[in-house]
């Protein structure tokens, strides 16, 4: 595990151009590496179901969670729009509430019968916790994915690549946790000096004796999230995946990864000179791959340890939101 020497300009453009995936599914396509989620795909995953095991790895939602550090991503607000514990003041109340027409419609429902009920909302960016990025998340030189413009981000949402191109590809697959971990040997690997590199990778499949197949969902653990429930410090030194692992995913023809830490990739580190989270551009904008974000894999590393299986169907949708640039999802691994 040696630390990343300076990569320069030069190196990062001639990486985009080899895991370029621009015009590969034509010129309109939106979906990306999706596409290599074939039919045959999918329906080979139900045999990976063996024990019926099912692992939910979406964080919670919730005042707690991992952000903060960004001013523009804060963590959800959970609110109560209606709750039984207003029911007697909606009934008391009722008739002097002509100026406030939701607390009559209410007051009137409650008193009308003992039928009672709840209600709540959320507010929350898309990405406060465990999440897809969809392919307008980034981009750079003024073009996104395939060539489409920057500009085609508005205010009124991505009008391409939305998290919408993947409603059809529905994500399901075969998943492969890479334990970074466990391969290290340690409880929590923090380490942003000493990033998960594609030789890593490699490594650690070959010691799991798991092959990555053409359109794999790939899930790294670096622990991450185990550190973060135990000291709820979000600033936590984050031992990421190298912008090099791009070319990696490119050769193997992964679907997606997704990561236990807060951006795949380490966050503050510069890797190539001038350029913020390199990872992400050619993943996203270069090559049309999606990352997960924030994704709970303690219980699933601990039964892939366990039983020395580290593959597995990988189900996890985004949620169909109107010209999003990324989605809150709830992925479930079965075994």
């Amino acid at each position: 595990m040696a630390t990343m020497a300076m990569a320069t300009m030069a190196d990062f453009r001639s990486a985009a151009k080899r895991v370029s995936n621009w015009g590969r599914w034509g010129e309109d396509d939106q979906a990306g590496t999706l596409n290599f989620i074939t039919a045959e795909k999918v329906a080979a995953t139900s045999r990976l179901v063996r024990a019926g095991k099912i692992f939910p790895l979406g964080v919670e939602f919730g005042s707690s969670g991992p952000q903060g550090d960004f001013l523009y991503r804060q963590n959800p607000v959970h609110l109560m729009t209606v709750d039984g514990g207003d029911a007697d003041a909606f009934i008391a109340n009722g008739l002097a509430w002509d100026d406030n027409p939701t607390a009559k419609q209410i007051a009137e429902t409650f008193a009308a019968s003992p039928f009672r009920f709840n209600d709540d909302m959320i507010i929350m960016p898309l990405q406060a916790a465990t999440q897809w990025d969809a392919l307008s998340h980034v981009y750079y030189e003024e073009q996104l994915y395939n060539g489409f413009p920057s500009s085609a981000v508005s205010s009124q949402g991505a009008a391409h690549c939305a998290i919408s191109a993947a409603i059809s590809k529905g994500i399901v697959s075969r998943g492969v946790l890479l334990d970074v971990v466990r391969h290290r040997g340690q409880e929590v690997c923090l380490d942003a000096e000493h990033q998960v590199t594609p030789e890593e990778l490699e490594a650690i499949a070959e010691a799991q004796g798991v092959k990555i197949e053409s359109g794999d969902v790939v899930l790294v653990h670096t622990g991450w999230w185990t550190e973060f429930r135990r000291t709820g410090n979000r600033s936590a030194p984050v031992a990421g995946v190298n912008w090099r692992c791009a070319e990696w995913l490119y050769a193997h023809e992964v679907a997606a990864i997704a990561c236990d830490n807060v951006a795949v990739e380490h966050l503050l580190t510069m890797d190539v000179e001038g350029m913020f989270l390199p990872f992400h551009s050619l993943c996203l904008r270069d090559m049309g791959l999606m990352l997960g974000e924030l994704w709970d894999l303690r219980r699933l590393a601990a039964d892939c340890a366990q039983d020395g299986v580290f593959e597995f169907q990988i189900v996890a949708p985004p949620l169909n939101v109107t010209g999003a640039v990324g989605s809150p999802v709830n992925p479930i691994a079965i075994k």
